[in-house]
This record gives structure tokens, C-alpha cells and sequence, in this order.
């Protein structure tokens, strides 16, 4: 029975994010997690943090961590935006410029928390399929529209767009703001930021939750004109002020300001996907060319699910979703070497 009050209740269906087992006696390769630790300031940070800080509230402004990232991408802070992971930045974004009445307009195979926040929002949206190779039609993007979004790479095919094609899509929509989702691109793509100066529609989005080793603190940031990002921080600040803490802040800035490290172990996933590519597509594994720090890989012969229950009873965990165009495919997060090398072990006992 529905009580008369849940009529007034907003019904979504949650986004699912990725299992996150108790038992750490296994490999974690669904998450999209980075394998190495965050910057050592990082740690000296955090050793030497005054917890009497606490009792005190953040800078709304989040000025450090804005700064830094400014300096970092030749930018004015007032073109940084900053949130609590992507997720929060994208979510803002999607209240504030999506409030027309046309359809905004994403890929049908793409991040799943794009139509959640739809439904939230009570946004119309439209999805546009991918070709058969899972690349972008752009010309599915020059329709009418209330706004457009994507991730490039793309998740979970990883599959990257060129900066061209990409221009193409915000030139053809000068009414609407186009969001590219650049959760993975330090992992071997070039950033629209170049972009930016060109187009005062233009907003990218990335995180530190993949290439900066921090998901568990939950940083997100964009980057926009002038324009933009003062429409965010509008919206922001009539909802919530004090998203971000303190230590998140400090923490965020220090990671910005070791490039070295940065590039290291950035430099170290991409190696071991590399290396990854290879293995797999000896077993038998197809996939498209991954520029992510994952590969989405199909067996020619075994069945996906059956994989993933098999790795499973070994205690490695891989991302598999039961959904139309996807269902035979297994996203793979790129670890270290050693647990690439542990789930290829494991891959060869389950397809004899």
C-alpha cells in the first residue's frame, strides 16, 4: 500500500556505483581506483595537521585548492570551480544550465549517473547510441537541445575523442553549454581546456580521483569562462557554502604542486595498460584502444558474467554491467603490475 505522502515523493532510480568489499585480502580492479598513494606532501600534510583547525569552518571559497589549480592549467580563479569529487561538480552543473525544456543529450553507452541526475532534476534527456566501434556520431549532437554531455574517454569503453571533433559539437551549439566529463584524460589524451578561451559555452570537468590518487577525498574541479563558473558558484552558494573541508583544501593543493610524482605513476598505469593490452589480447580478450587507466575487454569465446563470477570466487573484482550493447564485456581498472599479473594467472585457469 502508498501512503498518500509518497505521491509528493521524488522516485529515481539510484545510480550503482562500483561493490566496495570489506575484506581486504583481494584485488580491487572495479573501481577505477589509482594503485599508488597520493603525493608525499600529501602525507607530510597530514602528519603535521593541527586538528584544533576542525572546530573551525572551510573557506567556502576553497581559495588554496582554486589557486593551485589555476596556476597549474594557466587560468584565472575565476574560471575553477571546485567540488566534493566530479560527481558534486557535475551534479551542479546539471541545476544550473539545464533547465530548458528540450532534451539534453548523452551517449546511450556512457557513465550511468547521467540519467539519475536527470531524473533528480527532472531533466528531459535523449540518449544518441555510439557506433558499433562505441566512437561518437557528431553529428547526433548538432539536434536541438537543452545541453550535452559526455565523457572523454569515454566510460566504461574508454575510448577517446579527438579535441576537433569535440569543437566541432560546441561550434554547432552556441545556445546550449556542452560538459565534457574528463575524468580520465591525463591517461592519454589532450584536455579541451585549450578550448575554453573560444568558447563561453564550453565547460570540462575533471576529477582527482583517478590520476591524483585521492578518490577517498572526494576533489572535483571545472574549468569554464568567467561566466560559468560564476552561474555555479551562485547556485553553490545558495545551497551549501561550506562544501569542501578544510584538510580536502590544503591536501588538493599540495597533490597539484607535485607535477614529478604526478607524471610518475601516471606514466606507470599507462605503462602497465600497455602491457595489459597485449596480455589480454593473447587470451583472446577484444577491446577497444583504451586511453584510460581501464580496458573494456570481451572474450571472443567465454561470456563476460561467467568471467566475472569466476574472478570473483579468486577475489578479484572487475566492473560488469547486465545491460543492452554492454553485457558481454568486463571493465577492467588497471592496477599494478603484480595484480595485473595475479588477475592474467587467474584469467588462464578460467578459460581452459
Amino acid at each position: 500500500m502508498i501512503n498518500k505522502w509518497e505521491n509528493n515523493v521524488r522516485k529515481v532510480v539510484p545510480y550503482t556505483p562500483g561493490e566496495q568489499p570489506k575484506d581486504k585480502d583481494i584485488i580491487k580492479l572495479n573501481t577505477n581506483e589509482n594503485p599508488y598513494p597520493p603525493a608525499p606532501a600529501v602525507r607530510e600534510l597530514l602528519d603535521s595537521y593541527d586538528v584544533s583547525a576542525m572546530r573551525l569552518y572551510p573557506n567556502p571559497d576553497s581559495e588554496v585548492l582554486v589557486n593551485a589549480l589555476a596556476e597549474r592549467h594557466g587560468l584565472k580563479p575565476s574560471q575553477i570551480f571546485v567540488g566534493v569529487g566530479s560527481d558534486d561538480v557535475i551534479s551542479m552543473a546539471f541545476m544550473t544550465f539545464f533547465n530548458s525544456e528540450k532534451p539534453i543529450l548523452f551517449p546511450d553507452v556512457t557513465y550511468s549517473f547521467y540519467d539519475v541526475w536527470a531524473d533528480v532534476y527532472r531533466i528531459p534527456y535523449k540518449t544518441c547510441p555510439l557506433s558499433e566501434d562505441f566512437t561518437i556520431n557528431p553529428d547526433d549532437y548538432k539536434q536541438e537541445n537543452g545541453g550535452i554531455i559526455f565523457p572523454n574517454p569515454n566510460a566504461p569503453t574508454g575510448v577517446l575523442e579527438s579535441t576537433e571533433m569535440i569543437e566541432d559539437i560546441v561550434k554547432a551549439n552556441p545556445d546550449s553549454v556542452v560538459m565534457i566529463d574528463e575524468a580520465y584524460i591525463d591517461f592519454g589524451g589532450k584536455s579541451c581546456q585549450s578550448l575554453i578561451g573560444k568558447y563561453e559555452n564550453l565547460l570540462v570537468i575533471q576529477t582527482f580521483s583517478k590520476s591524483r590518487s585521492m578518490a577517498g577525498m572526494r576533489i572535483g574541479f571545472a574549468m569554464g569562462s568567467e561566466k560559468l563558473i560564476k552561474y555555479m558558484n551562485d547556485v553553490k552558494f545558495s545551497v551549501n557554502s561550506y562544501t569542501m573541508n578544510s584538510i580536502t583544501q590544503i591536501c588538493g593543493a599540495e597533490a597539484v604542486r607535485d607535477e614529478k610524482y604526478f607524471n610518475e605513476t601516471v606514466n606507470k598505469i599507462i605503462a602497465t595498460r600497455e602491457y595489459s593490452k597485449k596480455k589480454l589480447s593473447e587470451m583472446g580478450f577484444v577491446f577497444p584502444d583504451s586511453m584510460s587507466n581501464f580496458i573494456f575487454a570481451s572474450h571472443k569465446e567465454k561470456n563476460a558474467g561467467y568471467i566475472f563470477e569466476e574472478l570473483r570466487k579468486r577475489k578479484i573484482f572487475v566492473r560488469y554491467w547486465n545491460k543492452p550493447r554492454i553485457n558481454n564485456y568486463m571493465r577492467i581498472t588497471v592496477g599494478t603490475e603484480e595484480e595485473m599479473n595475479s588477475l592474467f594467472k587467474a584469467l588462464e585457469e578460467i578459460l581452459i
